[in-house]
């Protein structure tokens, strides 16, 4: 049968991870507009969004990892055709996102300043501090949208949330050009008006879900929207999986945003550059991340039904998918190395920097797409803490100092970051692959026995 067996589910997957795919683009493009609007104004407040991004994105994606529990129960409720536990998990984890935004706000808050004290240029922490001061707040809404996102998509409703992401970016670009240059009367912001822009668009974004979820397509699971009676042993389970769900991303972007702070080290004109090269790696970074919800759906789905075989089809599919699509990514990096900064500035010395990043980019996008398929795959069956653990031995055992050696010790400056990056990549592909694989088949091979 070979390749023959995975086209069957090429069509089913694509319709539900197209609408994921342009959701979580929308989603990032949130910043990536923030960063070409600012990059516009200078090379200081491109930086200064790259280093308040370092304290925020790590705080928000522990938050949006742990909303991920959401999913792979709604799913596997679904499969057994169970709306009274779909709604019990709706009512938890609306319940725990929002309990948890307002911790993650004020863990923000207040470890802000700690920016001063990283060995940053001063202009910079000045400029990223009040943007940082702002954005903070956009948690509470993006982790209210989360649940009812992981909900619609658990239900395989992908295009609920793709809808409101998208309305949402309508909104955001007008909101940018108003906020930052100065107009309707307003005075010129900049990197504070990104801030204000991005907050205001996110919480129109979480009221447009909320509303369409209470509506009469969902009437039989407003038990979700319900307060009290909480159970202990399905906080316990959603926790399981959202917490080290959510230590995957701080492992993992927080690896990032470490490499972020070297960059700082090594200059202004080279965290600007850095953050260009950052930005297009997380534009292809949602595309596959796309795929991952959708194994996250359908191995879930098949968990449910116990039906083994195929949940090990649907997920390669996938995976075949990521590295198709991250191949055209790595082509267009690579090719593309020295025009695409050119849309973020005009800054000669910023793009020549950003040009070899993208080259190590275009390298790690078949590593990147592989390993976020996996996890999503993983997650389906309710697989998080080892996987959590081979991220953390990836990055920060290996990648992160073996990047820093070569930046700092051998010279090669942010080409050396970079570098280890791509090998922090590559291994954790690698562990997720096997890890996958291992516990897929021990799920097939007890069935046939």
């Amino acid at each position: 049968m070979g390749f023959q067996k995975y086209v069957p589910h090429i069509s089913s997957s694509l319709k539900l991870a197209v609408p994921v795919m342009l959701s979580q683009l929308g989603h990032v493009m949130m910043g990536v507009v923030d960063s070409m609007m600012v990059g516009h104004v200078g090379a200081v407040p491109l930086a200064a969004s790259s280093l308040a991004n370092v304290a925020f994105n790590v705080i928000l994606l522990f938050g949006i990892g742990v909303s991920y529990a959401i999913t792979p129960l709604v799913a596997s409720a679904h499969g057994e055709d169970d709306a009274r536990k779909i709604s019990d998990v709706l009512k938890h984890g609306l319940a725990i996102n929002i309990i948890n935004s307002f911790i993650l706000v004020v863990i923000v808050i207040a470890s802000k300043n700690i920016l001063y004290h990283i060995d940053q240029p001063e202009d910079v922490v000045v400029e990223a501090i009040p943007y940082l001061s702002v954005i903070t707040f956009s948690i509470i809404p993006t982790l209210i949208f989360q649940t009812f996102r992981q909900f619609t998509e658990g239900l395989s409703r992908t295009r609920i949330a793709m809808v409101a992401v998208i309305g949402s970016n309508i909104i955001h670009v007008p909101l940018n050009y108003i906020f930052i240059f100065g107009h309707l009367g307003l005075p010129a912001m900049g990197l504070v008006g990104a801030g204000w822009a991005t907050l205001i668009s996110r919480g129109i974004m979480a009221i447009g879900i909320a509303l369409y979820v209470y509506s009469k397509d969902f009437k039989k699971y407003r038990h979700g929207f319900s307060f009290g009676n909480y159970s202990k042993s399905l906080v316990s389970k959603m926790l399981n999986i959202g917490l080290p769900a959510g230590a995957q991303f701080i492992f993992e972007v927080a690896a990032f945003d470490m490499s972020a702070v070297m960059m700082g080290w090594l200059g202004t004109k080279t965290l600007a550059a850095h953050q260009i090269a950052i930005n297009l790696a997380t534009i292809s970074y949602m595309t596959t991340s796309g795929l991952a919800s959708a194994a996250t759906i359908r191995v879930s789905n098949e968990l449910g039904k116990k039906d083994f075989t195929t949940l090990r089809t649907v997920a390669f599919t996938l995976l075949w998918l990521a590295i198709a699509i991250m191949f055209l990514w790595g082509l267009l990096f690579v090719f593309g190395k020295n025009f695409l900064p050119e849309f973020y500035v005009s800054d000669a010395e910023v793009i020549t920097i950003a040009s070899p990043l993208l080259i190590i980019a275009g390298f790690f996008q078949l590593s990147d797409g592989i390993q976020v398929v996996c996890l999503g795959a993983l997650r389906g069956l309710h697989d998080v803490k080892i996987p959590s653990l081979f991220i953390f031995i990836a990055y920060w055992v290996i990648g992160l100092p073996l990047g820093y050696w070569l930046a700092f010790k051998m010279n090669w400056d942010a080409t050396g970051v970079w570098v280890g990056l791509l090998i922090g990549l590559t291994l954790t592909a690698t562990a997720m692959v096997w890890r996958f694989h291992l516990l897929s088949n021990k799920l097939k091979l007890q069935v046939a026995s």
